[in-house]
């Protein structure tokens, strides 16, 4: 099998997985990504087959100054606050609070790359999210980071709250925040964004998605990483996310 036919072909197994319920195990090694360029070719090859659209993006980073990365969300996989979940859909069922955003205008491709004055000037709301992190392979978390990457970086649904207008003021590196599972906190002795400020992450998000050729469309759900790490969740569950100056996110697991 030749390396221009892995996008395809890893999507295909890994859309299969997901509709079957059945996560896979150990692969031929010509079907792992060999590089990041691999993996963003097999997230958008997901998209393709599912027929489904992009509605936005998850990005993040694992320290304050390293490296961003992403995936493409499916427009079928955002949903508004309160939503129900039937918990085998996602096998397994991490939770995380996160801070969304959306922008006030779209960002087309051009020759020229979009500086970090211009994408934050384009911020126009930011909401509460909650992500259900479910992944494709079985070995979860222990997988590879370019097939996390290939598979939507583990990406199940995302639950997104209320949106506001976006504040500039509004304390993005340490937010006073709630995270209740059944009624009991489930937020680590150290909150925070490994990324820092999450809208660093912005314009790498805006300059890759044109540089792909793609319009960014004003109407995106930007979420941009866990204030709370991942927790785990063991049967039904009422999950209920509070960051305060935002509306409240909430969601059932069934």
């Amino acid at each position: 099998m030749t390396t221009a036919s892995n996008p395809s072909r890893l999507a295909q197994l890994l859309v299969d997985a997901q509709r079957e319920r059945s996560p896979l195990g150990e692969l031929d090694n010509a079907l792992y990504p060999e590089d990041l360029a691999t993996a963003y070719l097999t997230q958008q090859e997901i998209l393709r087959l599912r027929g489904v659209q992009a509605g936005g993006w998850k990005i993040g980073s694992k320290s304050h100054t390293g490296p961003i990365q992403g995936s493409p969300l499916p427009r079928d996989c955002l949903f508004p606050a309160g939503s129900q979940f039937e918990r085998g859909v996602y096998a397994p069922v991490g939770l995380e609070l996160e801070i969304a955003f959306r922008f006030n205008r779209a960002f087309t491709p051009r020759d020229e790359a979009y500086s970090e004055e211009e994408v934050l000037a384009g911020i126009g709301e930011m909401a509460a999210s909650i992500e259900i992190v479910s992944s494709r392979f079985a070995a979860f978390p222990k997988v590879e980071p370019l097939s996390q990457l290939s598979d939507l970086l583990n990406h199940g649904a995302l639950i997104v709250s209320e949106f506001v207008p976006y504040d500039p003021g509004f304390p993005f590196t340490q937010p006073q925040l709630s995270f209740t599972l059944n009624g009991d906190s489930i937020v680590p002795s150290a909150v925070a964004n490994p990324a820092g400020d999450p809208r660093r992450l912005l314009p790498w998000l805006v300059n890759h998605h044109t540089g792909q050729g793609q319009t960014l469309p004003q109407d995106f759900v930007i979420t941009t990483g866990s204030f709370t790490g991942m927790f785990f969740a063991e049967g039904p569950a009422e999950v209920k996310g509070q960051i305060q100056g935002l509306p409240p996110v909430s969601l059932t697991l069934v």
